[in-house]
């Protein structure tokens, strides 16, 4: 997800309203969630936000056929679990497919899931919930956002984390384990070997992105334990965050303007999932 800003409320008055986010509570996963079974018996609902380049229904943009959900991209937004979560292990397989659209045609093929949501649909821009964001796009596969925001009538929904990061050529927060640990609201932490030239351009590719070739498959996982959470990318960590704060919410996943197909989206009880995964070549491709 691209994020051009996000507007904090702060002072003594918005820390006492922080309850309203920081008191989100959801069912530990202590059994298999399939995030498709909640699709189909109408256990998600939908968020567009108002961009007028790709306005198409969600009906239009999240379909599953063949047994795997198929995400047009014609749109800005997200599907969502009703339900909120907490204590999971979250794994999803996933490939773009040949489509960009809209004001993002030409640019990186951009996707995410949203967890820990917590507030009203669209809090962020009109569009996001208020969340944590374990990024989907090329180049950036992993990277950690916050997506603080408030609601309509002011309340802040703050979100925080406690991350080890370093500072690259560009003074952007990347993941470096074993550094000192500070405290953030709002911002991101990109992934420890993204391209200090990373450039917003349609496949986009760094020398050492872990990212499949376009129509290969993927594996995003997130493994929220407590108020922790770790970020893996086919099979390697890759972000990590401390001390998050909420813990629980509702689990997303965007629709940015890019088709994507995934053939696998849960939610597994912690150090369950064993599963290896097939290295992918370092550096193949090009930008």
């Amino acid at each position: 997800m691209t994020i051009r800003s996000i507007h904090l409320v702060t002072g003594v008055a918005a820390t006492l309203l922080f309850g309203v986010a920081l008191s989100a509570s959801g069912e530990t996963v202590t059994k298999a969630v399939n995030v498709f079974d909640l699709f189909r018996e109408g256990k998600t609902e939908f968020h567009l936000g108002p961009q007028k380049d790709l306005n198409d229904p969600p009906s239009e943009i999240f379909k599953m056929q063949d047994g795997m959900l198929h995400i047009s991209g014609r749109g800005y937004g997200y599907m969502a679990t009703k339900q909120e979560f907490e204590n999971y292990h979250l794994v999803i397989e996933f490939k773009w497919g040949p489509n960009t659209w809209g004001d993002r045609k030409t640019h990186t093929r951009d996707n995410g899931i949203l967890y820990h949501a917590t507030g009203p649909h669209g809090a962020l821009a009109k569009t996001w919930p208020a969340s944590f964001e374990a990024n989907i796009i090329q180049g950036g596969m992993g990277d950690l956002l916050l997506l603080s925001a408030k609601t309509p009538e002011g309340v802040p929904l703050e979100y925080s984390a406690v991350c080890e990061f370093v500072l690259d050529r560009d003074k952007e927060k990347c993941w470096k384990k074993g550094q000192p640990r500070q405290k953030l609201t709002s911002g991101r932490v990109n992934w420890e070997k993204r391209d200090v030239d990373w450039k917003d351009t349609l496949d986009f590719r760094g020398k050492d992105d872990l990212d499949a070739p376009v129509g290969e498959w993927n594996r995003l996982e997130v493994i929220a334990r407590g108020n922790t959470a770790v970020h893996v990318f086919n099979g390697k960590v890759v972000n990590e965050a401390f001390e998050q704060s909420p813990c629980a919410g509702k689990v997303c996943i965007q629709t940015e303007g890019a088709e994507m197909i995934a053939r696998r989206f849960e939610l597994l009880p912690l150090d369950t999932f064993k599963e290896p995964w097939p290295p992918v070549a370092s550096g193949a491709g090009s930008k």
